[in-house]
């Protein structure tokens, strides 16, 4: 099934439902598409006004940096549903045997690296979501700064979202050092960019 060819009431009903996904991972991907989505609103309401005239050039750029990070968190909706499948059928191995358990634990390993990896996307595009939500809040059209920081804090939230999946399938890693190495990574993103989202949503929210 491809997600993201679903209508939106498709897609929530999938999600409401009892398959193992889209989860949290997709939904995050696809909140941050959004975000993206409404960054490129502001870009699109700014085009072609000549008030905004000197930085048409830059708001030109930010939109194509837009769609092409829109398609890629699209892309990622989907990616997190097919990285867990693999986790749900670790889970199913057999383990009578201590070679079917060491077959399991370290196809549970890979299966886990996987699962941790699309979120980790995922929180790297908002990353980027939002310092395209910092740019438009900054040149786009008042008019539309108030999106600008909507985008922002949909991007944040999609990020933390991502960071709590990639923490769900880190603890149960095998691998301490690794799971610890990606848990760092999570971290460094939520610290270098939710700050910024936040500093958006108040220079938006005060004007």
């Amino acid at each position: 099934m491809e997600l993201m060819n679903l209508s939106c009431e498709g897609f929530l009903e999938e999600l409401a439902s009892k398959a193992a996904a889209p989860g949290g991972g997709g939904a995050s991907a696809l909140v941050g598409a959004a975000g993206v989505a409404l960054g490129s609103m502001v870009g699109s309401l700014t085009v072609g006004k000549k008030k905004y005239a000197a930085v048409e050039a830059d708001i030109i750029a930010l939109n194509v940096r837009a769609e092409a990070l829109r398609k890629r968190l699209e892309a990622l909706v989907q990616a997190d549903a097919e990285a867990f499948l693999p986790v749900a059928a670790a889970y199913k191995l057999p383990k009578e045997t201590p070679e079917q358990q060491a077959h399991k634990a370290a196809v549970l390993e890979k299966a886990l690296d996987r699962a941790c990896a699309v979120p980790l996307e995922v929180m790297t595009a908002c990353g980027e979501g939002i310092a395209l939500a910092a740019e438009y809040a900054e040149k786009g059209s008042v008019l539309a700064r108030s999106d600008a920081g909507c985008a922002a804090l949909f991007c944040k939230a999609a990020m933390q979202a991502a960071g709590l999946n990639v923490k769900v399938n880190t603890r149960l890693m095998a691998d301490k050092a690794h799971a610890d190495a990606l848990e760092a990574r999570a971290e460094q993103l939520l610290a270098e960019f939710v700050p910024q989202a936040d500093r958006v949503y108040q220079t938006v929210s005060n004007e």
